[in-house]
C-alpha cells in the first residue's frame, strides 16, 4: 500500500528540516503509491523522460539547426529528469496516461468551475520542489501517502479540505488524478473495515535526529562543564571543604574565648562565695571591686581576658605560696593546734580568706585543665 525512502535532510521554504529520498526517486514512489504496486521502475521512467526530451529537441529543430534557440536547447541540461532521479511532472502525467489517469491542477479555474467537494474524488498528487507524494482513498478513508512518513497517514473527511489548503499554503501544487484507479487489495480491505489511528507517523529519520541532537546537547553540555571545572574534578569539592573547615575553626575559636570568659567570670564568682563563707563583716566593700572588675572584664577582648587570667592566676599562685610559707614560720605545731589558737586580730581573718580565695581559684583552675585535656 505504501513505498519510502530517505537519503538525509533538507531545508524547506519555512526554515524546517525535511528528509530527503534515496536518489530523489520520490516519483518513482508517488506513482507506485498511487496505483497501489509495483509498476514503474526508475529506468522506466527514465525512458519516458529521455522520449520527451527527444519530442522537445525535434520542435525546436524546426526552427533551424543552426539557430541560436537550438544550438543554446542543446547546451542545457533535461528538464525532465537528473542524475539524482528527480522526474518531472510530464513524465509523471505520461507515466498515468498508461494507465488512462489524467492530472488537473487543483487551483486551476477549470476545475474550481466544478465545485467538486475534495471528498468526492479519489486521490490527489503533490508536488515540491523535487517532492511528490501521493494522497489517496482507499475503501472509506482517506490516508497521506507520503514516502518521507514512516507509515500511511490517516485523514479524516472534514480534515482533508483543510489539509489540501495548508499543503498550497506551504508552496505545494495539488494534482486531482482523474480516471479509474486499477483495483488492489489496500482498497477491498478497507472497504469492509475502517481503521483507526491513535499515533500520527513521524517522518523518516526524525528519531535518529532528535537522538543525535540530545548527543549533540550532552557533550556539549560536559564540555562546558569541563571548562568551569578542574579535570580532576576535586577542585571545587576541595575549596568548599576548605571553606567549611576555616569556619569550623573560627566557630570553635569563638566558643573557646567565650568559655574563657565564663571561666573568669565563674572563679571570681567561686572567690566571693568563699569570702562570704568566712563570714567577714564587710563583704560590701569586697564586692564592689569584684563588681567593678567583672564589668571592666566584659568590655576586654577575649586574648587579654585570657592573658589577665593568666597573670592572675600566677600572681595568686604566688600569694597562696608566701601565705603558706609565713603560716609555716607563724604555727609552730600541727594545723590541729593552728585551729584550736585564736585568730589573734583583723591580719590573721584576712589570711585566712586570701588562702580560701586561693584554694578555690586552684580548684577552679585545675577543673578547667582537666576540661581542656578532654
Amino acid at each position: 500500500m505504501w513505498r519510502r525512502g530517505w537519503r538525509g535532510w533538507e531545508t524547506n521554504k519555512h526554515g524546517g528540516h525535511l528528509p530527503r529520498e534515496e536518489g530523489s526517486l520520490c516519483a518513482q514512489h508517488c506513482l507506485n503509491n498511487l496505483l497501489q504496486g509495483e509498476y514503474f521502475s526508475p529506468v522506466e521512467l527514465s525512458s519516458i523522460a529521455q522520449q520527451l526530451d527527444e519530442e522537445e529537441r525535434i520542435r525546436m529543430a524546426e526552427g533551424g539547426l543552426s539557430s541560436e534557440e537550438y544550438r543554446t536547447f542543446l547546451q542545457q541540461p533535461s528538464g525532465n529528469m537528473d542524475d539524482s532521479g528527480f522526474f518531472s511532472i510530464q513524465v509523471i502525467s505520461n507515466a498515468l496516461k498508461v494507465w488512462g489517469l489524467e492530472l488537473i491542477l487543483f487551483n486551476s479555474p477549470e476545475y474550481q468551475r466544478f465545485g467538486i467537494d475534495p471528498i468526492n474524488e479519489r486521490s490527489f498528487i503533490c508536488n515540491y520542489k523535487e517532492h511528490w507524494f501521493t494522497v489517496r482513498k482507499l475503501g472509506k478513508q482517506w490516508f497521506n501517502l507520503n514516502s518521507l512518513l514512516t507509515g500511511p497517514e490517516l485523514i479524516s473527511d472534514t480534515y482533508l479540505a483543510l489539509f489540501l489548503a495548508q499543503l498550497q499554503q506551504e508552496g505545494y501544487s495539488i494534482f486531482v488524478v482523474k480516471g479509474d484507479l486499477p483495483d488492489c487489495e489496500a482498497d477491498q480491505l478497507l472497504q469492509m473495515i475502517r481503521v483507526q489511528q491513535m499515533q500520527r507517523p513521524k517522518l523518516i529519520g526524525e528519531d535518529t535526529l532528535q537522538t543525535r541532537d540530545q548527543r549533540i546537547q550532552k557533550a556539549d553540555l560536559e564540555q562546558a562543564l569541563d571548562v568551569s571545572q578542574p579535570f580532576d574534578g576535586t577542585g571545587v569539592v576541595d575549596e568548599d571543604e576548605e571553606n567549611f573547615q576555616k569556619a569550623l575553626a573560627l566557630s570553635r575559636q569563638e566558643i573557646d574565648m567565650e568559655d574563657e570568659e565564663a571561666d573568669l567570670r565563674r572563679a571570681i564568682q567561686l572567690s566571693m562565695q568563699g569570702g562570704h563563707r568566712t563570714g567577714f563583716s564587710d563583704s560590701s566593700t569586697l564586692n564592689t571591686p569584684l563588681s567593678a572588675a567583672t564589668n571592666q572584664s566584659e568590655s576586654l577582648t577575649s586574648e587579654e581576658l585570657r592573658k589577665r587570667r593568666q597573670a592572675y592566676f600566677e600572681k595568686q599562685q604566688q600569694l597562696h605560696q608566701q601565705c603558706q610559707n609565713q603560716e609555716f614560720h607563724d604555727v609552730p605545731t600541727t594545723s590541729s593546734n593552728a585551729l584550736g589558737t585564736d585568730p589573734g586580730g583583723d591580719m590573721r581573718e584576712e589570711d585566712m580568706l586570701q588562702a580560701a580565695m586561693n584554694m578555690s581559684l586552684e580548684t577552679v583552675r585545675n577543673s578547667l585543665n582537666t576540661e581542656e585535656k578532654k
